[in-house]
Protein backbone atom coordinates (compact mmCIF):
# COMPACT_ATOMS: atom_id res chain seq x y z
CA UNK A 1 0.00 0.00 0.00
CA UNK A 2 1.18 3.35 -0.59
CA UNK A 3 -0.04 6.73 0.88
CA UNK A 4 -2.23 8.90 -1.54
CA UNK A 5 -3.61 11.38 1.02
CA UNK A 6 -2.54 13.36 4.00
CA UNK A 7 -4.74 16.15 5.79
CA UNK A 8 -3.29 18.05 8.86
CA UNK A 9 -4.44 20.84 10.54
CA UNK A 10 -2.84 22.56 13.23
CA UNK A 11 0.29 19.49 13.71
CA UNK A 12 3.50 21.78 14.33
CA UNK A 13 4.09 24.60 12.25
CA UNK A 14 0.74 23.12 9.53
CA UNK A 15 -2.08 25.20 9.80
CA UNK A 16 -4.14 23.28 7.32
CA UNK A 17 -2.88 21.40 4.14
CA UNK A 18 -4.08 18.18 1.84
CA UNK A 19 -1.73 16.67 0.10
CA UNK A 20 -1.84 13.91 -2.49
CA UNK A 21 0.93 11.98 -2.92
CA UNK A 22 2.02 9.96 -6.07
CA UNK A 23 2.57 5.97 -5.74
CA UNK A 24 5.93 6.23 -6.15
CA UNK A 25 6.55 9.14 -3.73
CA UNK A 26 7.63 12.54 -3.42
CA UNK A 27 11.00 14.54 -2.97
CA UNK A 28 10.29 17.57 -0.27
CA UNK A 29 13.30 20.26 -1.11
CA UNK A 30 13.03 23.69 0.99
CA UNK A 31 15.02 25.38 3.54
CA UNK A 32 15.54 23.74 7.15
CA UNK A 33 13.09 25.12 9.41
CA UNK A 34 10.42 25.44 7.36
CA UNK A 35 8.58 22.09 8.68
CA UNK A 36 9.95 19.22 6.10
CA UNK A 37 10.79 16.71 9.68
CA UNK A 38 7.62 18.17 10.64
CA UNK A 39 5.68 16.82 7.72
CA UNK A 40 7.20 13.17 7.83
CA UNK A 41 6.93 12.91 11.91
CA UNK A 42 2.97 13.59 10.85
CA UNK A 43 3.15 10.63 8.40
CA UNK A 44 4.94 8.42 10.74
CA UNK A 45 2.94 8.91 13.71
CA UNK A 46 0.06 7.59 12.19
CA UNK A 47 2.22 4.28 12.17
CA UNK A 48 3.09 4.67 16.15
CA UNK A 49 0.70 7.16 17.68
CA UNK A 50 3.72 9.52 18.99
CA UNK A 51 6.17 11.32 17.43
CA UNK A 52 9.39 9.69 16.36
CA UNK A 53 11.40 12.66 17.60
CA UNK A 54 10.01 12.11 21.26
CA UNK A 55 8.52 14.96 21.65
CA UNK A 56 4.86 14.90 23.84
CA UNK A 57 2.13 15.39 22.11
CA UNK A 58 1.41 18.75 23.74
CA UNK A 59 4.51 20.04 21.49
CA UNK A 60 2.63 18.81 18.65
CA UNK A 61 -0.48 21.03 18.25
CA UNK A 62 0.13 24.51 16.54
CA UNK A 63 0.99 27.57 17.88
CA UNK A 64 -1.94 29.02 19.73
CA UNK A 65 -4.08 26.23 18.84
CA UNK A 66 -6.05 23.56 21.08
CA UNK A 67 -6.27 19.92 18.89
CA UNK A 68 -4.38 18.82 16.28
CA UNK A 69 -5.39 15.73 13.56
CA UNK A 70 -3.77 13.84 11.08
CA UNK A 71 -5.40 11.63 9.07
CA UNK A 72 -3.95 9.11 6.22
CA UNK A 73 -5.39 7.29 3.63
CA UNK A 74 -3.44 4.71 1.91
CA UNK A 75 -4.34 2.72 -0.86
CA UNK A 76 -2.76 -0.30 -3.40
CA UNK A 77 -2.63 -1.33 -6.60
CA UNK A 78 -5.77 -3.39 -6.70
CA UNK A 79 -7.97 -0.14 -5.28
CA UNK A 80 -8.56 -1.46 -1.54
CA UNK A 81 -7.89 1.63 0.58
CA UNK A 82 -7.68 2.57 4.70
CA UNK A 83 -7.68 5.61 6.61
CA UNK A 84 -6.13 5.78 9.80
CA UNK A 85 -6.42 8.90 11.74
CA UNK A 86 -4.96 10.66 14.94
CA UNK A 87 -6.40 13.83 17.03
CA UNK A 88 -4.69 15.22 20.12
CA UNK A 89 -6.74 17.79 22.65
CA UNK A 90 -4.45 19.91 24.63
CA UNK A 91 -6.91 21.02 26.93
CA UNK A 92 -8.25 17.66 27.67
CA UNK A 93 -5.13 15.75 27.33
CA UNK A 94 -7.09 13.11 25.36
CA UNK A 95 -5.75 11.35 22.37
CA UNK A 96 -8.15 9.52 19.60
CA UNK A 97 -7.02 7.62 17.28
CA UNK A 98 -9.39 5.95 14.09
CA UNK A 99 -8.86 3.14 11.77
CA UNK A 100 -11.29 2.90 9.13
CA UNK A 101 -13.50 5.48 10.81
CA UNK A 102 -13.57 3.38 14.09
CA UNK A 103 -12.17 3.38 17.18
CA UNK A 104 -10.24 0.83 18.18
CA UNK A 105 -10.80 -1.23 21.65
CA UNK A 106 -6.60 -0.23 22.65
CA UNK A 107 -4.43 1.71 20.97
CA UNK A 108 -2.15 -1.16 20.32
CA UNK A 109 -4.57 -2.55 18.13
CA UNK A 110 -4.23 0.46 15.62
CA UNK A 111 -0.35 0.43 15.57
CA UNK A 112 1.31 -0.28 12.49
CA UNK A 113 -0.95 0.16 9.87
CA UNK A 114 0.85 2.24 7.66
CA UNK A 115 3.72 -0.19 7.42
CA UNK A 116 6.37 2.30 7.40
CA UNK A 117 9.92 3.22 8.27
CA UNK A 118 11.81 6.36 9.10
CA UNK A 119 15.43 7.14 8.17
CA UNK A 120 16.71 10.04 9.87
CA UNK A 121 19.89 11.85 11.00
CA UNK A 122 19.16 11.38 14.63
CA UNK A 123 19.26 7.94 13.91
CA UNK A 124 23.23 7.91 14.72
CA UNK A 125 21.96 8.29 18.75
CA UNK A 126 20.79 4.63 18.54
CA UNK A 127 24.37 3.26 18.17
CA UNK A 128 25.99 6.32 19.82
CA UNK A 129 23.70 7.23 22.48
CA UNK A 130 22.99 5.54 25.99
CA UNK A 131 20.93 1.95 26.07
CA UNK A 132 17.69 3.61 26.12
CA UNK A 133 17.75 4.32 22.64
CA UNK A 134 18.36 1.08 21.38
CA UNK A 135 15.64 -0.50 23.96
CA UNK A 136 12.69 1.84 22.81
CA UNK A 137 13.91 1.27 18.79
CA UNK A 138 13.55 -2.63 20.24
CA UNK A 139 10.12 -2.00 21.59
CA UNK A 140 8.83 -0.18 18.86
CA UNK A 141 9.66 -2.87 15.93
CA UNK A 142 8.36 -5.66 17.79
CA UNK A 143 5.33 -4.18 18.68
CA UNK A 144 4.57 -3.60 14.99
CA UNK A 145 5.84 -7.45 14.16
CA UNK A 146 5.36 -9.35 17.09
CA UNK A 147 1.75 -9.98 18.26
CA UNK A 148 1.60 -10.27 21.91
CA UNK A 149 5.04 -8.13 22.78
CA UNK A 150 3.52 -4.92 23.23
CA UNK A 151 0.93 -6.01 25.68
CA UNK A 152 3.82 -7.99 27.58
CA UNK A 153 6.04 -4.79 27.76
CA UNK A 154 3.48 -2.55 29.20
CA UNK A 155 2.78 -4.89 31.86
CA UNK A 156 6.61 -5.74 32.70
CA UNK A 157 6.74 -1.50 33.11
CA UNK A 158 3.61 -2.14 35.85
CA UNK A 159 5.06 -4.80 37.52
CA UNK A 160 8.67 -3.12 37.38
CA UNK A 161 7.43 0.39 38.82
CA UNK A 162 5.14 -1.53 42.03
CA UNK A 163 8.79 -3.25 42.78
CA UNK A 164 10.72 -0.26 42.19
CA UNK A 165 8.52 1.47 44.35
CA UNK A 166 8.97 -0.87 47.25
CA UNK A 167 12.56 -1.09 46.93
CA UNK A 168 12.42 2.36 47.35
CA UNK A 169 10.48 2.63 50.22
CA UNK A 170 13.10 0.04 51.84
CA UNK A 171 10.11 -2.25 51.95
CA UNK A 172 10.60 -5.65 53.66
CA UNK A 173 11.78 -8.56 51.35
CA UNK A 174 8.91 -10.71 51.08
CA UNK A 175 6.49 -7.27 49.83
CA UNK A 176 9.46 -6.97 47.02
CA UNK A 177 9.59 -10.71 45.83
CA UNK A 178 5.56 -10.62 46.02
CA UNK A 179 6.43 -8.86 42.63
CA UNK A 180 8.73 -10.95 41.08
CA UNK A 181 6.54 -13.88 39.03
CA UNK A 182 5.01 -10.70 37.40
CA UNK A 183 8.29 -9.28 36.79
CA UNK A 184 9.73 -12.70 35.26
CA UNK A 185 6.49 -13.98 33.32
CA UNK A 186 6.36 -10.53 31.35
CA UNK A 187 10.37 -9.89 31.25
CA UNK A 188 11.06 -12.75 30.00
CA UNK A 189 8.25 -12.63 27.46
CA UNK A 190 10.14 -9.24 26.55
CA UNK A 191 13.62 -10.41 26.73
CA UNK A 192 12.81 -13.69 24.48
CA UNK A 193 11.51 -12.27 21.67
CA UNK A 194 14.32 -9.03 21.58
CA UNK A 195 17.22 -12.11 21.99
CA UNK A 196 15.20 -14.36 18.91
CA UNK A 197 14.86 -10.93 16.76
CA UNK A 198 18.61 -10.08 17.05
CA UNK A 199 19.10 -13.59 16.36
CA UNK A 200 17.30 -14.12 13.98
CA UNK A 201 18.13 -10.36 12.20
CA UNK A 202 22.12 -9.98 13.08
CA UNK A 203 23.14 -11.74 9.65
CA UNK A 204 21.21 -9.42 8.01
CA UNK A 205 22.62 -6.51 9.94
CA UNK A 206 25.99 -7.91 8.96
CA UNK A 207 25.34 -7.75 5.17
CA UNK A 208 23.73 -4.41 5.42
CA UNK A 209 26.62 -3.09 7.42
CA UNK A 210 29.01 -4.48 4.50
CA UNK A 211 26.56 -3.28 2.17
CA UNK A 212 26.68 0.30 3.23
CA UNK A 213 30.36 0.52 4.00
CA UNK A 214 31.76 -0.74 1.21
CA UNK A 215 32.42 -4.02 2.09
CA UNK A 216 33.67 -3.44 6.06
CA UNK A 217 31.97 -6.05 8.73
CA UNK A 218 29.77 -4.78 11.07
CA UNK A 219 28.04 -7.13 14.23
CA UNK A 220 24.84 -6.54 16.20
CA UNK A 221 24.30 -8.55 19.48
CA UNK A 222 21.97 -8.81 22.25
CA UNK A 223 23.34 -8.04 25.38
CA UNK A 224 21.11 -8.58 28.34
CA UNK A 225 21.75 -7.36 31.92
CA UNK A 226 22.46 -10.44 33.63
CA UNK A 227 25.09 -12.80 32.00
CA UNK A 228 22.64 -15.76 33.52
CA UNK A 229 20.30 -14.83 30.70
CA UNK A 230 22.93 -14.30 27.50
CA UNK A 231 22.58 -16.75 25.14
CA UNK A 232 18.68 -17.64 25.82
CA UNK A 233 16.25 -17.12 23.59
CA UNK A 234 13.22 -19.75 24.76
CA UNK A 235 11.29 -17.80 27.04
CA UNK A 236 10.76 -20.99 29.56
CA UNK A 237 15.18 -20.52 29.55
CA UNK A 238 14.99 -16.84 30.24
CA UNK A 239 12.81 -17.19 32.78
CA UNK A 240 14.44 -19.65 34.60
CA UNK A 241 17.72 -17.43 34.03
CA UNK A 242 15.69 -14.34 35.23
CA UNK A 243 14.83 -15.63 38.73
CA UNK A 244 18.33 -16.59 39.06
CA UNK A 245 19.51 -13.27 38.39
CA UNK A 246 17.04 -11.49 41.09
CA UNK A 247 17.82 -13.75 43.57
CA UNK A 248 21.41 -12.68 43.06
CA UNK A 249 21.02 -9.34 42.87
CA UNK A 250 18.27 -9.17 45.56
CA UNK A 251 20.94 -7.43 48.60
CA UNK A 252 22.31 -5.13 45.81
CA UNK A 253 18.70 -4.02 45.03
CA UNK A 254 17.78 -3.29 48.61
CA UNK A 255 20.63 -1.44 49.25
CA UNK A 256 20.18 0.85 45.68
CA UNK A 257 16.64 0.46 45.89
CA UNK A 258 15.68 -0.12 42.77
CA UNK A 259 15.57 -3.46 40.30
CA UNK A 260 19.00 -3.69 38.73
CA UNK A 261 18.22 -6.79 36.63
CA UNK A 262 15.95 -7.13 33.81
CA UNK A 263 14.76 -6.11 29.95
CA UNK A 264 15.02 -2.18 31.46
CA UNK A 265 19.05 -2.58 31.64
CA UNK A 266 19.35 -4.63 28.78
CA UNK A 267 20.89 -3.59 25.48
CA UNK A 268 22.11 -3.77 21.61
CA UNK A 269 25.60 -4.30 21.39
CA UNK A 270 27.17 -2.91 17.72
CA UNK A 271 30.87 -3.76 16.83
CA UNK A 272 33.43 -3.88 13.97
CA UNK A 273 36.40 -5.83 13.41
CA UNK A 274 39.60 -4.10 14.25
CA UNK A 275 42.70 -4.18 12.55
CA UNK A 276 44.04 -6.84 14.98
CA UNK A 277 40.60 -8.92 14.76
CA UNK A 278 39.23 -7.83 17.69
CA UNK A 279 35.55 -6.95 18.25
CA UNK A 280 35.84 -3.09 18.53
CA UNK A 281 32.28 -1.17 20.46
CA UNK A 282 31.16 0.74 17.83
CA UNK A 283 29.62 3.30 20.61
CA UNK A 284 32.80 3.86 22.09
CA UNK A 285 35.42 3.05 19.28
CA UNK A 286 33.24 4.25 15.86
CA UNK A 287 34.09 7.18 13.89
CA UNK A 288 30.92 9.20 12.78
CA UNK A 289 30.76 7.62 9.68
CA UNK A 290 30.57 3.81 10.90
CA UNK A 291 28.04 4.61 13.81
CA UNK A 292 25.84 6.69 11.41
CA UNK A 293 26.15 3.57 8.90
CA UNK A 294 25.03 0.99 11.97
CA UNK A 295 22.37 3.49 12.69
CA UNK A 296 21.41 2.89 8.82
CA UNK A 297 21.75 -0.81 8.51
CA UNK A 298 19.53 -1.30 11.73
CA UNK A 299 16.63 0.56 9.78
CA UNK A 300 17.16 -1.77 6.62
CA UNK A 301 16.74 -4.58 9.27
CA UNK A 302 13.74 -2.67 10.71
CA UNK A 303 12.21 -2.42 7.19
CA UNK A 304 12.84 -6.60 6.37
CA UNK A 305 11.33 -6.80 9.19
CA UNK A 306 7.74 -4.97 9.14
CA UNK A 307 7.80 -6.19 5.61
CA UNK A 308 7.82 -9.35 6.59
CA UNK A 309 4.93 -8.81 9.47
CA UNK A 310 2.81 -6.49 6.63
CA UNK A 311 3.33 -9.05 3.79
CA UNK A 312 4.21 -5.65 1.86
CA UNK A 313 7.01 -3.08 1.19
CA UNK A 314 7.29 -0.61 3.84
CA UNK A 315 6.77 3.21 3.28
CA UNK A 316 9.98 4.50 2.98
CA UNK A 317 10.47 8.10 5.07
CA UNK A 318 14.31 9.68 4.59
CA UNK A 319 14.42 12.88 6.64
CA UNK A 320 17.60 14.64 5.17
CA UNK A 321 19.54 11.48 5.24
CA UNK A 322 21.96 11.57 2.20
CA UNK A 323 23.51 14.82 4.00
CA UNK A 324 25.41 13.15 6.29
CA UNK A 325 26.69 10.94 4.08
CA UNK A 326 29.21 10.37 1.37
CA UNK A 327 28.52 9.83 -1.99
CA UNK A 328 29.20 5.72 -1.82
CA UNK A 329 27.12 5.55 1.16
CA UNK A 330 24.67 7.64 -0.49
CA UNK A 331 24.42 5.43 -3.77
CA UNK A 332 24.28 2.56 -1.78
CA UNK A 333 21.42 2.89 -0.01
CA UNK A 334 19.54 4.41 -3.25
CA UNK A 335 20.74 1.04 -4.92
CA UNK A 336 18.91 -1.07 -1.70
CA UNK A 337 15.80 0.94 -2.02
CA UNK A 338 15.42 0.39 -5.84
CA UNK A 339 16.44 -3.37 -5.44
CA UNK A 340 14.73 -4.70 -2.28
CA UNK A 341 12.13 -1.87 -1.18
CA UNK A 342 10.26 -1.28 -4.23
CA UNK A 343 7.38 1.20 -2.18
CA UNK A 344 6.87 4.23 -2.17
CA UNK A 345 9.69 6.63 -1.06
CA UNK A 346 9.11 9.90 0.85
CA UNK A 347 12.72 11.90 1.26
CA UNK A 348 13.21 15.60 2.34
CA UNK A 349 16.18 17.59 1.41
CA UNK A 350 17.15 21.16 1.70
CA UNK A 351 18.58 21.09 -1.99
CA UNK A 352 17.71 18.94 -4.76
CA UNK A 353 19.15 15.37 -4.46
CA UNK A 354 21.55 14.29 -7.29
CA UNK A 355 20.14 10.92 -6.34
CA UNK A 356 17.86 9.62 -8.65
CA UNK A 357 15.10 6.73 -7.38
CA UNK A 358 12.24 4.68 -9.09
CA UNK A 359 14.18 4.76 -12.31
CA UNK A 360 13.15 8.75 -12.76
CA UNK A 361 13.56 11.69 -10.19
CA UNK A 362 10.60 11.68 -7.87
CA UNK A 363 8.34 14.53 -8.52
CA UNK A 364 9.86 17.92 -6.61
CA UNK A 365 7.86 19.54 -3.93
CA UNK A 366 8.53 22.53 -2.58
CA UNK A 367 8.34 24.03 1.23
CA UNK A 368 7.92 27.39 2.83
CA UNK A 369 6.44 28.03 6.19
CA UNK A 370 4.41 24.47 6.94
CA UNK A 371 2.78 25.03 3.53
CA UNK A 372 4.00 22.05 0.88
CA UNK A 373 4.30 23.28 -2.81
CA UNK A 374 3.02 20.70 -4.92
CA UNK A 375 4.36 21.01 -8.37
Amino acid sequence: MHLHRLHLRNYRNFAEQVLEFPAQGAAIVGDNGQGKTNLLEAIYYLEIFRSFRGAPDEQLVRFGEEVFRVEGRLADDEGHERSVSAAFDRRARKKKVAVNGGEPERLGDALGQVGAVIFSPSDVELVSGGPGARRRFLDIVLSLAEPGYLHAVQRYRQALFQRNTLLRQNSPRALVEAWDEGLVLSGSRVAAARAAWVAERSESFATHYARVAGGQPGRMAYAPSAPEMGGAVAEAQVAVAFREALGRSADREQRRGMTLVGPHRDDLRFTITGAEGAALELRTYGSGGQQRTAAIALRMVEAETIHAARGREPIILLDDVFAELDPGRSQRIVDWIETEEGGQVILTSPKPTDFELRGQVLPRWGIRDGVVLPG
